[in-house]
């Protein structure tokens, strides 16, 4: 099916090709796994089929909730109909606990943070989507003067990820899931309705970009299986998958 449509880009994990119409595109899950900037790479099968469909109930949830974002339906197992937008590059961290890279950063005399410390309030950071610098994390005044968002564009991003993050704590906590961390992305509507927000949520939110953690032992749910070659990243996403409620099975995956 793919092979009959446009590719207009190809990322780490997913393919973007033209759409049906001028203002829409379609998102296309790939089964690679990949991290440190593609440094380590994998495919491996099944897991852009558990990816799209984790992300489109998510997206789902959310839009019920007056999130507005890019999905406009599912359409395969490993597609999604997509608005069109202009992507801030931009992405945006909400963590709950340290770890990974925060702790990597400040972890020392004066910040004795240890990973899996929870943090008092829920922290934003912004980090610039380039690769060949390893996405270094900037300030919201370098967002503004080198003119990727403007204030109120961070703004808006800002209180919205903090609003979907108490929203997908209350999700992953009902399946008994600890929501670490996550990453998100916003762009700006090409096509913009009489509804539209400043920005609309895009990407995904799926395991690939969320840190979930088992409440009862603490085992890892996300793409760290992959970073820390704890083996079983497949069957770690279908178990999110099924705490959601969703049925995949492998007829899915080709």
């Amino acid at each position: 099916m793919t092979a009959k449509r446009k590719k207009l880009y190809e990322g780490k994990a997913k393919v973007i090709f033209a759409g049906t119409t001028d203002d829409t595109l379609i998102q296309y899950f790939k089964d690679d796994a990949t991290a440190y900037n593609a440094q380590k790479h994998a495919v491996l099968h099944g897991k852009g089929v558990l990816n799209n469909a984790i992300s489109c109930h998510i997206m789902t949830l959310l839009a019920d909730a007056g999130i507005k974002h890019h999905l406009i339906r599912q359409i395969s197992p490993r597609e999604q109909l997509i608005r069109k937008c202009t992507i801030i590059p931009v992405e945006v961290v909400v963590r709950n606990i340290a770890t990974g890279s925060m702790v990597a950063r400040l972890g020392g005399a004066h910040i004795p943070i240890k990973s899996g410390t929870p943090l008092k309030t829920p922290m934003v950071e912004y980090y610039l989507k380039e690769d060949a610098l390893n996405d270094p994390i900037i300030t919201e005044d370098h967002i503004v003067e080198f003119a990727l968002a403007s204030r109120e564009e961070i703004t808006f991003m800002r209180l919205t990820a903090l609003a979907i993050n108490h929203f997908l704590r209350n999700i992953f906590h009902d399946i008994n899931i600890t929501l670490v961390d996550f990453k998100l992305e916003f762009g700006r509507a090409n096509h913009p309705l009489p509804d539209d927000p400043p920005l609309i949520l895009a990407d995904e939110i799926s395991p690939d970009n969320c840190r979930l953690w088992d409440k009862a032992t603490g085992d890892s749910k996300d793409k760290d299986r992959f970073r820390q070659d704890l083996g079983n990243l497949v069957e770690a996403y279908q178990d999110i998958a099924t705490r959601l409620g969703l049925t995949i099975t492998e007829k899915h995956y080709d």
